[in-house]
């Protein structure tokens, strides 16, 4: 009899017992389960699984002796590079092989290497962790499966629960890509990075730990990839490795196909869930704009919501955007965001040079008449979009308003936006066509609402108005928008100054009820910027002074009467 079957694998990491066969005759075997082949030679046994090469048997000891190896007995694998393939906390060898996973001897250790080289080291001694190299901006495994490999990819909270989800959902020659996060609060920049691969499948499920710290990972995809999200109830389980470890395969792979799309609604009931609501939520959070009357009755540019600035077109709204905008980055860190359909990359960012330098630098020759070299205009706006804090953004123009919700949430969660620019809102009317426009728009406005509300994210929406002062296309946000600003510029006024100025008033503040002027901007032809001017108007004339000084009273001018604040 040259083939002998049904026998123990002699690699102890595949843990089978009946699934090696060997034929004397030739001297080679092969395990159906774990995929080794054996081979004999000058008295010794080889294995090869892959790349890898490995001592079985020295000489001296018969097959016999391979054959009855029990699973307590020392492994007698000598790898001919560092490290080895061992089962460990019940992931079998071919499996950690699979994804590159090595176990050392001294130190006590295993590494996890991820797809750009960097390695996670696990010391199981001391149970602890150190990292080299590694950028936490991909995912683990990833390398191993090519993108739309197949519909569903499994993503978990670490490395051990993706190769155990990996061990337990493959079944009879079919394998589920199974991936895991680099740490629950990866970097942002993991989001773009993955972007594309993720997209490729139907469906991605989160085999998360049950212990909460990885649910914002949950609202963060939700939002990249709708109607892509699931989520597997792990029940009392704490995570992948846990169910093979305790022996709950078929639970987990039951888990699996039950796993529910995910929705980040819920209920807040218990008295925990209050004052958690109260300890971590920040309604109406703001940042302070450098006009004072501004600050003065909205207190800032606020988060949370959606404000509609509205204004005739050459009202001065898009110079004062560019205003609010490098001051957010550069004064108070913020990252913003910015959808400018009306402008090249090159405006938005010769505008934010300009700001940085004080000087026009909005065209080549603008700089070059200001005495301002091209390389300097490039260290200015450097300094403004510097770590990303200043990003810009384009929509499909053939599904714009579905495009834009895309966008913003992809802002938020690539990026870290805190604020986001749309101007205008017509322009996404007119580019989706008019026949619905108004009922596109109510959508956005709606979409754009609970996205702001749940992320805490200030939406800033310019919108256009007819000479009667309606919005066209977009009341519907208006009624959606916690905070309303008007805008008015007397440009055919026989006064420059009058020409020139743009004075600003609440009529819609739901986060602090107070409504009215709120400050004067001056433009400044030369530098193309703009500035809060102070002064008193009255119906016939204007009074300006640059000298006046803080905690004046001053009144402004608004179309309904006139209202005192002190600076």
């Amino acid at each position: 009899m040259t083939e002998r079957t049904h026998l123990r694998c002699p690699d102890e990491t595949c843990g089978s017992s009946d699934a090696y066969s060997w034929n004397e005759e030739k001297g080679a075997g092969y395990c159906h389960s774990c995929a080794l082949a054996t081979s004999s030679y000058n008295g010794k046994l080889y294995g090869k699984r892959g790349n890898m090469r490995w001592v079985l048997k020295d000489e001296g000891e018969t097959m016999e002796d391979v054959f009855s190896v029990t699973g307590e007995q020392k492994q007698k694998s000598v790898v001919e590079n560092n490290g080895f393939y061992a089962e460990f906390r019940g992931i079998k060898g071919h499996v950690r092989e699979f994804y590159g996973v090595k176990q050392y001897h001294s130190p006590n250790a295993v590494k996890y290497v991820y797809p750009s080289g960097g390695v996670k080291t696990r010391y199981i001694d001391e149970k602890s962790f150190s990292a080299k190299g590694l950028n936490s901006d991909e995912l683990f495994g990833m390398n191993n499966f090519p993108a739309g490999s197949s519909k569903a990819v499994v993503i978990t909270e670490g490395e051990e629960d993706a190769m155990a989800a990996y061990q337990m959902l493959s079944n009879n020659g079919y394998t589920t890509p199974c991936v895991s996060l680099p740490s629950a609060t990866p970097k942002k920049i993991i989001w773009e990075k993955c972007f594309k691969w993720l997209d490729s499948f139907e469906k991605i499920i989160l085999s998360l730990d049950n212990d909460g710290k990885a649910d914002h990972i949950k609202e963060t995809l939700f939002d990249l990839f709708p109607n892509k999200i699931y989520t597997m109830d792990h029940g009392d389980i704490k995570d992948a490795n846990d169910f093979l470890l305790q022996g709950k395969q078929k639970a987990y792979r039951d888990a699996w196909w039950k796993a529910k799309p995910y929705s980040p609604a819920g209920f807040v009931a218990s008295v925990e869930d209050w004052f958690d609501a109260l300890e971590n939520e920040t309604p109406y959070e703001y940042t302070p704009t450098p006009i004072k009357g501004f600050n003065e009755i909205n207190r800032g540019l606020v988060k949370g919501g959606i404000t509609v600035f509205k204004a005739l077109p050459g009202t001065g709204k898009s110079s004062m955007l560019r205003m609010l905008q490098h001051d957010l980055v550069v004064n108070h860190g913020k990252t913003v965001a910015v959808l400018m359909m009306e402008e090249m990359k090159s405006t938005t960012g010769r505008a934010m040079a300009t700001y940085e330098l004080g000087k026009n630098v909005m065209t080549k020759e603008d700089a070059e008449r200001n005495g301002v070299s091209e390389a300097e205009v490039k260290e200015a706006l450097k300094a403004v979009v510097g770590d990303r804090k200043f990003v810009s953004f384009d929509i499909n123009p053939q599904n714009p308003v579905e495009d834009t919700l895309r966008q913003c949430k992809y802002a938020v969660a690539v990026y870290g936006a805190e604020y986001i620019f749309i101007d205008h809102l017509q322009r996404l009317a007119y580019l989706g066509g008019t026949d619905n426009a108004t009922s596109a728009l109510t959508e956005l406005g709606v979409k754009l609402t609970e996205f702001a509300k749940r992320k805490g994210v200030g939406i800033m929406c310019i919108s256009h108005v007819n000479q009667d002062g309606k919005t066209k296309y977009a009341s519907s946000i208006e009624e959606e928008a916690i905070m309303i600003i008007e805008m008015e510029r007397d440009k055919q006024s026989d006064d420059p100054r009058e020409q020139n100025t743009t004075y600003l008033n609440t009529s819609k503040n739901r986060p602090f009820a107070l409504t009215g002027p709120c400050g004067m901007l001056m433009y400044d032809r030369d530098t193309t910027m703009v500035s809060e001017r102070f002064g008193v108007t009255t119906d016939d004339s204007s009074v300006f002074d640059d000298n006046i000084a803080e905690n004046t009273v001053v009144k402004l001018r608004t179309g309904t009467g006139e209202s005192d604040f002190g600076f």
